[in-house]
């Protein structure tokens, strides 16, 4: 786990990756949580800059020697476990002998990365005291730490009308809620509003935060996998229109500037709302599943 968690962190791939991985090492029986994650992005650089979040493709990759051309740098570095048996009968060090990087703008050295630590990244706080995740490497740098009044939609579907309808304004930071594996259900990728935000230029200068998830292709501020969700009554069920929220990728940390007697006052007054599916396997679902922070698998 730890190798894919690190070459991940290289490539500055999707946060899908967390789920997937907390997802199979809960199958297989291994201890992985948030914290495994963060561990292994402090030491690993991120080493590519994919489009959309830089100016490299996915053929820019392969022509330079592909994935295996970034692990073998990071075997180098000694960064993986290269003694690990794999499906070819050889080892995983044995596997990657003959890679080499043939284009270091696609793939840069250890010596000149994008950053000293890797692509993902994830956050703690009042908001998301179970964790939440964020594409660090598709980040600009200016929106690293960011502050704004809250824009709270209980829905994708009403954000991508606000956002279009030019409701949304720079330095402003919405929230997109409901869309966790229990509220969604099934946790939808929210491409089309991260999407949206870029079309209308504002993915540098607005933050996204939800309890749903995010595509490979997402791009700017846009933090997801909020744990505890909104509909299991996680504190991003609490936040109202206007509130400050301070995000700060760096420190780990993404902070609603509200007092807890306040958050608990809401809370007093706070009530699910029905489900949005009831029967059938997705009813089934939405009851059995855990939080995203665990992989959402199911109980």
């Amino acid at each position: 786990f730890e190798n894919a968690l690190a070459t991940d962190m290289a490539l500055g791939c999707s946060t899908n990756s967390v789920l997937h991985l907390l997802a199979i090492a809960n199958e297989a029986g291994v201890p992985m949580d948030l914290a495994t994650i963060n561990a292994v992005s402090a030491k690993v650089p991120n080493l590519c800059h994919l489009a959309p979040a830089g100016p490299t493709h996915i053929e820019d990759l392969y022509a330079a020697g592909g994935v295996q051309a970034v692990m073998k740098q990071l075997a180098d570095a000694g960064l993986l476990h290269t003694e690990l048996p794999t499906v070819t009968g050889k080892t995983l060090g044995e596997n990657l002998a003959g890679a080499e990087n043939r284009d270091p703008s696609a793939i840069r050295p250890m010596d000149n990365p994008y950053s000293t630590t890797g692509g993902i990244a994830v956050l703690w706080g009042n908001i998301a005291k179970d964790g939440c995740v964020v594409k660090r490497s598709a980040v600009a740098p200016e929106m690293l730490a960011h502050e704004g009044p809250a824009r709270v939609f209980d829905s994708e579907d009403e954000a991508i009308a606000a956002i279009y309808a030019g409701q949304i304004h720079p330095g402003d930071v919405v929230v997109i809620r409901y869309e966790g594996p229990k509220g969604g259900p099934g946790m939808r990728e929210m491409l089309n509003p991260t999407s949206a935000l870029a079309g209308m230029k504002l993915d540098k200068t607005v933050a996204l935060i939800t309890d749903g998830r995010f595509s490979g292709a997402s791009r700017g501020a846009s933090i997801g996998h909020v744990s505890p969700e909104a509909a299991q009554g996680g504190e991003i069920a609490l936040i109202e229109e206007g509130d400050t929220i301070s995000i700060d990728i760096p420190a780990g940390k993404v902070e609603l500037k509200v007092s807890d007697e306040e958050l608990e006052r809401r809370r007093a007054n706070w009530k699910a709302p029905a489900p949005r599916i009831t029967t059938g396997w997705l009813g089934r679902y939405a009851r059995l599943v855990s939080s995203a922070n665990t992989g959402a698998v199911l109980k």
